[in-house]
């Protein structure tokens, strides 16, 4: 999709947790906050606050309030997407609540922009999150399990990234979208998502590159989220095989967040937040500083719940990409 009178992310904001505040872009970020449970009782709790806070960030940079927008898209990883709902409850925005798993952040900044281009809409927020203890519990065991991670496990990210989308404003923009197909290659390890989620990545890079004649060459920066050491790997071999390098302009998400050397986070970083708190702050901040001029930002999502890893289903994997100019 290209946009005719491409949308402008006029503001973004990110909030993340202790380990993420510790990591090598930590400057990046608006808040880091200590404490897991956000002041809150529960952790499920934590992430819907934190949600809520990286909105309020978000419009008060863009001098807005809730009212000024007419449309919101959110999405999580916990069951009916309950952060977000929970948390942007009261706001008093005509809401879409949004489930891409670690592409979400992607997928509703497409269907914002898609929205605005189409004119059904002036201004309209994204907001996404995750949370590690809110995802342990969920998808893997209770923290006090103390259960042994994989070496090829991703760490999720305790992060909320939130984007205020204008008609009109100086930049940076969203001039393309390319909607993801469900690729379904076979694996089954739940513990490797990034394997899982490459083939996505590389069948949406494909078409963004066929469909817009652009390539790698026309990016500063190609940057996935969140496939992590081995799933970026997989990425970049599959482009190899097609003669086209693209290891010089890839960077991916999950592993700009975290430092995997001085950090225990396995492959790499995972999570709707991932994805979001890094284009939110560290890419944005980038573009608007001249660092960068245009960056293809894919989100990848493994589409996997409990109930499918305990019935031995395969991981079906999705990329959402946006091409982000900071000029037209």
């Amino acid at each position: 999709m290209r946009f005719i009178k491409p949308p402008v992310i006029i503001s973004g904001a990110c909030i993340v947790g202790k380990k993420e505040g510790e990591g090598p872009l930590a400057e990046t970020f608006d808040m880091t906050e200590p404490d897991s449970f956000f002041g809150e009782g529960t952790w499920e709790r934590a992430e819907s606050i934190m949600q809520r806070r990286t909105l309020d960030a978000a419009l008060k940079k863009a001098e807005l309030s809730a009212g000024d927008i007419d449309l919101i898209f959110a999405g999580d990883l916990l069951n009916q997407c309950a952060a977000s709902s929970f948390g942007l409850r009261g706001t008093d925005i005509p809401f879409f609540g949004v489930y891409g798993a670690c592409s979400t952040s992607a997928e509703c900044l497409a269907l914002a922009a898609m929205a605005i281009d189409g004119g059904h809409a002036e201004r309209a927020a994204v907001v996404t999150s995750s949370h590690f203890c809110t995802a342990e519990r969920q998808f893997r065991f209770p923290l006090e399990y103390g259960g042994l991670r994989t070496p090829t496990a991703q760490w999720t990210v305790t992060g909320a990234g939130a984007f205020i989308l204008s008609r009109d404003g100086a930049g940076p923009y969203i001039t393309h979208a390319t909607c993801g197909k469900i690729v379904d290659l076979g694996v089954t390890d739940a513990n490797n998502m990034g394997t899982a989620m490459a083939p996505a990545a590389y069948d949406t890079l494909r078409a963004h590159f066929d469909d817009t004649g652009l390539g790698p060459n026309n990016y500063d920066l190609i940057v996935t989220g969140d496939l992590g050491f081995v799933g970026s790997a997989i990425l970049e071999d599959f482009f190899g095989r097609d003669g086209m390098d693209i290891k010089i302009r890839h960077r991916d998400c999950g592993l700009l967040i975290f430092s995997r050397e001085g950090q225990d986070v396995g492959a790499g970083g995972s999570g709707c937040g991932c994805g979001a708190v890094v284009l939110a702050g560290y890419l944005l901040d980038g573009l608007r500083k001249g660092k960068w001029r245009s960056i293809l930002y894919a989100a990848t999502g493994a589409l996997l719940s409990t109930v499918s890893t305990q019935q031995r289903e395969s991981i079906p994997g999705i990329c959402h990409a946006i091409r982000i100019t900071a000029e037209l």
